[in-house]
């Protein structure tokens, strides 16, 4: 008898442990869903900040296979947008991306009173996924408390969809989306000094149409321009396939430059600046010049150094234009490589421009060179002597 009810004890005083090890997994499981306090989060951490991982085509970032029998529609489809808009539409507005950052990256904390950012996106005949995917992203993966507004500005589309059916569809949305209409098509310059002019947010934000932030993207590019507002930043700009929309990882050890008929380039990163980061890779890089669609500025800096040339007409040679701008005005120039952002990168654009694309980038890249580069245009004209008045 005595040794089953000393048995009897050492059940019960067993239940009683389990039970308290359940009660405590659960209660420190459910902490984990309260509301985080904003002070001292990784970036990615904080309130406002969606991260899901669903299945389905083209989720965590993985290429979409489009069936054989549909293939020759998907060819047909593709010449819309210049990409593969099928598979676009196969994917989920809302898809999961990974988390491409450096280790580095993911545990650095940022302070508390980061200014605000108005992300604005200009689009002209955007596919509809694309463009809505882009605005997802922004909204799901940046802190609510740090994203004032997302200004769309239309470029005089033409598609139905872009009209009545865009501006119902934003209203729904948790954080404030301003659609503005240009009236006649402008272009990519003047149409973002438009939506510039509407935003309210203490650093501009902006965008191309088809992007998808990832975990983490806002904070280190707005830690950079608290730290010194004169600092203009960039992602690291990640490759969004045209033919899959597989989400693929750029690289932190390149940099933006220009060769002398003035086009954009990708240059390795020297020596001289890994040296000055003393092989840190989680510091941001100085860059002489930007890939041009993806990019954060003090509005007030942005206003001292004259905004865009509003001389350039519709696209091209503005991303040069307002880097030299921006070293010549006593600013820097940064490719923040904790922040990633990926792009859908075309081999062809699917947009006509008035007056034709090789004649307005020629007449771009004269007045860069003319207002910029002092005795340097000369090289500029001795490559293309055609470029010349």
């Amino acid at each position: 008898m005595k040794k089953i009810a000393y048995f009897k004890v050492v059940l019960a005083t067993s239940l009683v442990w389990v039970f308290l090890d359940i009660f405590l997994l659960l209660y420190f499981s459910e902490c984990n869903k309260c509301e985080d306090k904003d002070r001292g989060l990784p970036a990615g951490d904080g309130p406002g900040v969606i991260q899901k991982h669903h299945e389905g085509p083209g989720e965590m970032g993985k290429p979409v296979v489009v069936p054989k029998e549909d293939v020759e529609k998907m060819k047909e489809m593709f010449k819309i947008n210049q990409f593969n808009l099928m598979a676009s539409e196969m994917i989920a507005l809302n898809r999961s991306l990974p988390d491409v950052r450096l280790e580095g990256c993911k545990t650095k904390v940022y302070p508390d009173n980061l200014p605000t950012t108005s992300v604005v996106i200009v689009f002209h005949n955007e596919a509809w996924t694309t463009l809505l995917r882009t605005l997802h992203s922004v909204i799901n993966r940046s802190p609510q408390h740090l994203l004032e507004e997302v200004v769309l500005v239309d470029d005089a589309s033409e598609r139905d969809f872009l009209k009545r059916p865009l501006e119902i569809y934003v209203r729904k949305l948790k954080v404030p989306v301003h659609v503005i209409r240009m009236e006649q098509r402008s272009g990519l310059i003047r149409a973002r000094l438009r939506g510039a002019a509407a935003s309210k947010g203490q650093v501009i934000t902006f965008l191309d149409a088809h992007c998808e932030c990832t975990v983490g993207w806002l904070e280190p590019l707005l830690a950079r321009i608290k730290h010194d507002r004169s600092t203009v930043v960039c992602p690291i700009i990640d490759v969004i396939s045209d033919d899959t929309f597989e989400y693929m990882a750029g690289s932190d050890m390149t940099y933006g430059g220009f060769n002398w008929k003035l086009n954009f380039r990708w240059y390795p990163v020297p020596q001289r600046e890994m040296d000055r980061r003393r092989g840190d890779r989680t510091l941001p890089v100085r860059t002489p010049t930007m890939a041009g669609g993806l990019f954060s500025i003090d509005r007030d800096y942005f206003q001292e150094i004259g905004t865009y040339d509003a001389g350039m007409d519709i696209w091209g040679g503005e991303n040069l234009e307002i880097s030299f701008r921006i070293w010549q005005c006593g600013g820097t120039l940064e490719i923040v490589t904790c922040s990633h952002v990926g792009h859908v990168f075309r081999k062809a654009t699917p947009y006509t421009f008035p007056g034709g694309t090789g004649q307005i980038i020629n007449k771009n890249n004269r007045r860069l060179a003319e207002v910029w580069m002092d005795e340097f245009k000369n090289f500029f004209y001795i490559i293309s002597p055609d470029k010349k008045c």
